[in-house]
């Protein structure tokens, strides 16, 4: 069925197709935290334990609606290991650093999804798209708020 939303559907597929790379840099974030969340250890334990679950499930809410806005577009949303590795800009980390080095590695990763969405709002502002610039204004404020927090956690 033909899709009637107002937005034609080469701007339309252009806009999921930047999204595909927001959704891609929020799960990877969110796994990094839930990772960072259960091996976290030292003398601010039960601090970062309970601000990582606080942020992993903020993000892990937000990589639905992402995804469904793709799908609200008409483009089908990625959802493999593989497709998120291949879109995404943060770098996975396999081992276990220091808290502190996982506080610096989770700011790294929401400047990076600040940035991921910022890119993206030129194309959904061209479009004419309000809801994508809705969803990509609150990740903004979520993103760069939260990296003020954890960055915070870090001065002396």
């Amino acid at each position: 069925m033909q899709i009637d939303i107002g937005i034609g559907e080469k701007d339309r597929t252009e806009v999921a197709e930047s999204l595909k790379s927001v959704l891609a840099d929020t799960y990877t974030l969110y796994l990094k935290t839930h990772h960072f969340h259960w091996n976290v250890t030292g003398p601010m334990f039960n601090t970062l334990h309970l601000m990582f679950e606080t942020q992993y499930n903020e993000l892990w809410i937000t990589v639905d609606e992402i995804a469904e806005r793709i799908r609200s577009l008409g483009v089908y949303s990625p959802g493999t290991y593989s497709q998120f590795a291949q879109l995404t800009s943060i770098k996975e980390n396999e081992d276990v650093p220091s808290a502190n080095d996982m506080i610096r590695e989770l700011v790294e990763g929401h400047e990076t999804c600040a940035r991921t969405a910022r890119s993206v709002m030129p194309t959904a502002s061209k479009a004419e798209d309000e809801a994508t610039v809705d969803l990509l204004t609150q990740r903004l404020t979520y993103h760069e708020k939260t990296a003020w927090m954890l960055r915070s956690l870090l001065a002396s």
